[in-house]
């Protein structure tokens, strides 16, 4: 069964809670534990999310949707090269 997936801003949140935790002299596991969340998840997220704020976690997340844009417009205009070649040299 898949559990529930965090959104990005819930994960910093935690992240900080965790800290926070650490600071107060508690055990990583046992932060982790706290928070409701495995270790494994904590230490996937830290490096992913470690260190980030909310601005630059928001403007990551405008950067992945520009690439991906990006990425489709790439991939459109070379299968159009493709097919324009293709088509000059008369393989069709």
């Amino acid at each position: 069964m898949a559990g529930k997936r965090e959104k990005p801003e819930d994960i910093v949140l935690k992240l900080r809670q965790v800290e926070v935790l650490q600071g107060q002299g508690r055990s990583t596991a046992e932060a982790v534990r706290q928070i409701g969340v495995t270790v494994q998840s904590y230490y996937l997220w830290r490096k992913e999310y470690g260190g980030m704020s909310r601005d630059q976690l928001k403007r990551l997340k405008e950067l992945e949707t520009e690439n991906t844009r990006l990425r489709r417009a790439v991939s459109d205009l070379t299968l159009d090269k493709m097919i324009l070649t293709e088509a000059a040299q008369g393989n069709f």
